[in-house]
């Protein structure tokens, strides 16, 4: 990309084109047409080269594009980290943006402080701070990167043009970090305090709220972990205040939505479902293995999360 005034590939422009490969804005009638299940297949991840100037290269795609859950909803990317590679350290001002790693371990930024974080896990970067990620091991980081604005419609980045390669390492995380381990989640009613949880029924729904709303502030309300055991399914869930992008970690089922054009669709491992505003969902495990959910959360505006944080 070439800056339009003068003809010249600046550093600016650079990295400019890069975030617009990254994170590509699309249309609405487009998105009207896209599918509403959409699977990660690496085949199709795309090369970019000093993504938000760091070191190296790296491949990926976009499932979720804008809007696919909220106006305020930027995108879920997929992609891999190879060795030596990954996204330099900048700023959102508009923006707050989560990078995960569904293996592996990476060395995660956060206002300038790194330390080494063992997958599956994220960590969040809220408005106003600054994040950067680096693979420094022998083998390629499956991840993902999901975003949500301050403002419908706006993504902001500002490069510090710093790769963060070598980085000092902190011996604890001085940032927040979400972990996706199984052996967290318990049934519905298992909250009690001090007491060892009983144990669930075979056909429990696990889950776990990983990241509530306080962690967040723009209309991000939650990341939630959810298992459904073969033969099982959620309960029907209506999405009233708040929409969700789910991403199947692991196994094998159906999703069920209701809304303008009610469905019923499989899914399995790396597929990522958009549930909007005013629509239902419900989702079955149909296979032998559990079926392993990631589940974002954005609500429809400031006042719907602000009921979540009263617990309403």
């Amino acid at each position: 990309m070439t800056d339009r005034r003068t003809g010249a590939l600046s550093l600016a422009a650079a990295a400019a084109a890069a975030v617009a490969v990254l994170w590509p804005a699309v249309p609405g009638a487009q998105q009207a047409a896209q599918p509403r299940i959409v699977h990660t297949d690496a085949g199709a991840f795309r090369q970019a080269n000093a993504v938000h100037a760091g070191a190296g290269s790296m491949a990926f795609a976009a499932l979720l594009n804008r809007g696919a859950v909220t106006p305020e909803f930027n995108f879920l990317h997929r992609g891999v980290i190879p060795p030596g590679a990954g996204i330099g350290h900048h700023f959102h001002n508009v923006v707050e943006e989560m990078f995960v790693i569904l293996d592996g371990e990476a060395q995660f930024t956060i206002d300038g402080r790194t330390a080494t974080v063992k997958g599956p896990a994220g960590v969040v970067c809220r408005t106003g701070h600054s994040h950067a990620i680096y693979n420094a091991g022998s083998t390629p980081l499956q991840w993902m990167n999901l975003n949500v604005s301050l403002t419908a419609g706006v993504y902001d980045a500002f490069d510090l043009n710093d790769t963060r390669a070598g980085a000092a390492l902190d011996a604890v995380p001085t940032f927040m970090t979400m972990r996706l381990d199984r052996a967290l989640l318990r049934a519905p009613g298992a909250r009690g305090r001090g007491a060892a949880p009983a144990a669930p029924s075979p056909t429990a729904v696990l889950s776990r709220r990983a990241l509530g709303p306080s962690v967040f502030s723009t209309t991000w309300a939650y990341i939630d972990h959810v298992v459904v055991p073969p033969g099982a399914s959620t309960p029907e869930q209506a999405h009233d205040g708040v929409g969700e992008a789910y991403y199947v970690l692991g196994g094998a089922g159906t999703v069920t939505i209701a809304g303008a054009s009610p469905e019923t669709a499989a899914v399995r491992t790396g597929d990522a479902v958009p549930i909007r505003i005013g629509e239902t969902s419900r989702f079955a495990n149909t296979g032998s293995e559990p079926l392993e959910l990631f589940v974002m959360g954005v609500a429809r505006d400031m006042a719907a999360k602000t009921r979540l944080l009263m617990g309403n």
